[in-house]
């Protein structure tokens, strides 16, 4: 089916007539101190000018030039309404440049008309993933209730910050000014572009959007034109945050979250429904019609490793799985509030593969993990590395560690700072030809000193802890996802 927005339902009916029930606060949390954790989700007040950061820790890398692009929440909680869920605060873009040895760092929200509604009311009314909103909230359009805040994607001299429900939303990459909503299409204006894209060795972008039971197929050409849109028919109506894909498939991940009435916020129409398993959708990138069907055993996931496939033709990716969606539902929400314990258990990272005979397996690793990545220049092709987040417990529930994963030798390379610190998704900046001979960039909030600060760490080595630590004279709040532009 070709895409057209007459045949793919947006939702902004159903995000604009459910916008009554005000926010709550716990009032046993309202009791307690705030956590320990609290500037992962505090709020900036206005965009961050270019400054210096101050190298602390090591020698810069040489040769170790380029700029790490972020995304993520900044501004939750207004005087007249707050948002009550970590995905729903206005989108920050942050951007560290690092030139011969010296680092700056600049921040700017996203121009959004969210952000600008609820700047005039002094109040967040824009219902979203975890937060109601209320009948203030202005909502026409999916891209009327887009926080872009969530990833970010290189378009030339560009960067568009990826939200899950509507359009990207394209900012200079020199300055990070909002310039425009993206429109692949003008029939398509709005649709559905997560914010998870896969990309090919030749550049070709593949992504996805959802609506229920149905999924549109984006595929962009390498300069970020579009090449076709079609929309197919899920299995199930589940909710997913990322797809993953190989040289030839996508495959789409459907968890037991699945679709079961309307309303806002977003995530309670889905229910957690173990029993049903998860299934795992494999589609030919050639021809979208042809597609396999997997089973395996529950569990819940936000994000996907890049998949590959073997002589065998078995596909293989690594999944930070969960035991069930706590912390998406209540966990997410204690963040905001800053205090009281964060429910759901770590992800642990485990590696899927499909088997051509139809058979499906899940090998766990063992290790905590969460935002797992690998070097771009594998994507959709065998490799053995997976870098990923480390060190969340119970009574630390963000990460505050890296770690890379050797799914060949089965051993793991971690470094923890302890809890004074709390790290943020790392990315690889590719130095030689093995995918060890890179560097692994990633920010995190220093609590301890109340600052944002970027490390570097030799991928053949991160137990050795960075190479080089990079301090800014302010605190960023933990962000979701970035890209390496190097």
């Amino acid at each position: 089916m070709i895409a057209s927005r007459r045949s793919f339902l947006m939702g902004a009916a159903a995000l604009s007539a459910a916008v009554v029930t005000p926010e709550t606060v716990r009032a046993m949390a309202a009791l307690q101190a705030a956590a320990p954790w609290a500037l992962a989700t505090a709020d900036v007040e206005a965009d961050i000018a270019p400054r210096a950061m101050r190298l602390v820790h090591g020698r810069a890398p040489a040769g170790l030039t380029g700029t790490l692009f972020r995304n993520g929440p900044a501004k939750f909680r207004r005087p007249g309404g707050s948002a009550t869920h970590w995905f729903d605060g206005d989108g920050m873009m942050r951007a560290f440049r690092i030139n011969d040895g010296e680092v700056t760092l600049d921040a700017r929200f996203a121009d959004t008309p969210k952000r600008r509604w609820e700047s005039e009311l002094d109040a967040v009314v824009t219902p979203g993933f975890g937060t109601a909103g209320d009948a203030r909230a202005r909502v026409g359009s999916n891209d009327a209730a887009n926080a872009a805040n969530t990833a970010v994607m290189l378009a030339g001299d560009e960067v568009w910050a990826l939200w899950e429900g509507g359009s990207p939303l394209a900012l200079s990459a020199a300055d990070l000014s909002t310039k425009r909503f993206v429109t692949l299409r003008d029939d398509l204006k709005g649709m559905p572009f997560q914010a998870h894209p896969r990309y090919d060795p030749d550049g070709t972008v593949w992504n996805i959007g959802l609506n229920g039971d149905k999924a549109i197929v984006w595929r962009l050409n390498a300069d970020r034109s579009l090449n076709s849109a079609q929309v197919i028919d899920l299995p199930r109506a589940s909710y997913m945050h990322d797809f993953t894909a190989s040289a030839r498939h996508l495959i789409i991940v459907l968890q037991p979250w699945v679709f079961e009435r309307q309303g806002m916020p977003f995530a309670s129409r889905f229910a957690w429904k173990p029993e049903l398993g998860t299934q795992i959708l494999v589609v030919d990138k050639a021809d979208l019609s042809r597609r396999r069907l997997f089973d395996l055993p529950a569990f819940s996931y936000f994000h996907l490793g890049d998949a590959w496939e073997d002589a065998s033709g078995a596909i293989r990716f690594d999944v930070a799985a969960g035991k069930d969606v706590a912390f998406a539902v209540d966990g997410a929400r204690v963040l905001v509030e800053q205090r009281g314990v964060v429910a759901g258990e770590p992800a642990v990272l485990k590696l899927v593969t499909l088997h051509a005979d139809g058979r499906a397996e899940l090998a766990s690793s063992g290790v905590i993990a969460e935002f797992p990545r690998s070097d771009p220049r594998r994507a959709g092709l065998r490799r053995r590395l997976t870098v990923h987040t480390a060190g969340e417990r119970p009574d630390q529930p963000l990460p505050s560690g890296i770690a890379t994963w050797d799914w060949d030798s089965g051993r793991s390379d971690a470094f923890t700072f302890g809890d004074a610190q709390i790290v943020e998704e790392a990315v690889f900046a590719p130095r030689g030809a093995d995918e060890t001979d890179a560097w692994l960039v990633a920010p995190s909030i220093n609590l301890r000193e109340g600052v944002t600060e970027l490390h570097a760490f030799n991928a053949a080595r991160v137990a050795d802890g960075p190479v080089a630590t990079w301090r800014a004279d302010v605190a960023l709040p933990a962000g979701f996802h970035g890209i390496w532009a190097g």
